[in-house]
């Protein structure tokens, strides 16, 4: 699938603290290219919008292809960032992900855009739970996220239960997760030293 996809935007959340890494994961280099390139390069080739999500837009200005918007709600984790990725962008659905995930897998990606239908959230479940951080949500999930926001409840997957849920079960991610590291993110430099053999 290498044409835009009209209906989507693609969100890339770049506003942790990136306390335990010491620096900031985005520009991490890794198999000689910094993640938030490669997370680029494939969100270009699939959506039609792409958002970054960041409190430090100034870091980001070499990327003018993608929209620069800083949190709505501050120092709100992941949630305030989807939140405000949803509200930001122009199309009904959008997929959000952090810039900390190496292996992206653009098939699985269009796989998930496939299961949208009549759904509100599209997300993959494994044996450790839910993927939030790797998912489809609609715009309609914005007054949920919202009013979860507002009371300081921040755990992502505290808004499914209002809304219109897709799991996409460990048999369906099998086919693009071969070798078991489709959800494996960064957060600390032994994470790096583990991955370096498998890129």
């Amino acid at each position: 699938m290498t044409n835009p996809q009209p209906l989507i935007t693609g969100i890339l959340l770049a506003g942790g603290k990136n306390s335990r890494m010491g620096t900031n994961k985005a520009f991490l280099e890794i198999g000689g290219i910094r993640q938030i390139e490669k997370a680029l390069n494939i969100y270009r080739r699939i959506f039609s919008e792409v958002i970054i999500v960041t409190n430090d837009p100034l870091s980001y200005l070499e990327f003018p292809n993608a929209m620069l918007v800083t949190d709505i709600y501050k120092e709100k984790g992941p949630l305030g960032g989807i939140y405000t990725g949803l509200f930001y962008a122009k199309n009904d659905y959008a997929f959000a992900c952090p810039c900390d995930m190496p292996f992206l897998n653009k098939d699985f990606m269009a796989y998930l855009i496939g299961q949208i239908d009549k759904h509100d959230i599209i997300v993959p479940e494994i044996a450790d739970g839910y993927q939030p951080l790797h998912a489809i949500y609609s715009r309609k999930c914005l007054p949920s996220i919202k009013r979860l926001l507002l009371m300081d409840k921040l755990k992502i997957t505290g808004f499914y239960r209002d809304m219109r849920v897709l799991t996409i079960g460990e048999e369906q991610i099998s086919p693009f997760n071969k070798d078991g590291r489709l959800f494996r993110n960064l957060n600390t430099p032994e994470d790096i030293k583990k991955i370096h053999p498998l890129l």
